[in-house]
């Protein structure tokens, strides 16, 4: 059974950080692109980041461009997504998804394109 599992999420003041971590068993990822979106309440989900199976290329939202950082690890089968100047905004639950196949892009910032996806972590960041 396939499975991501993220951790690391909790409570933080504003300017905070928080690192987020997923991962995944069931299956290698190490040469699939992952991402990480963000569900607020009552909002739809949103694209938060996205990085190849190499890692050498990433993406992100405008929301959060400059202040995460996605990375991973293929020997762990785990990424990371390292949030710093966090914002009361950024308050939300945070999905990390994969995809089933390979490929070099890491451009992936829609739902459909991701296979599967954790459970999810909350992230609440105080004012």
């Amino acid at each position: 059974q396939v499975q991501l599992v993220e951790s690391g999420g909790g409570l933080v003041q504003a300017g905070g950080s928080l690192r987020l971590s997923c991962a995944g068993s069931g299956r290698t990822f190490s040469s699939n692109a992952m991402g990480w979106f963000r569900q607020a309440p009552g909002q739809e989900r949103e694209f938060v980041g996205s990085i190849s199976w190499s890692g050498g290329s990433t993406f992100y939202s405008d929301s959060v461009k400059g202040r995460f950082t996605i990375s991973r690890d293929n020997a762990k089968n785990t990424v990371y997504l390292q949030m710093d100047s966090l914002k009361p905004e950024d308050t939300a639950v945070y999905y990390c998804a994969a995809r089933a196949y390979s490929s070099s892009s890491s451009r992936y910032y829609r739902e459909g394109q991701y296979d599967y996806w954790g459970q999810g972590t909350q992230v609440t960041v105080s004012s």
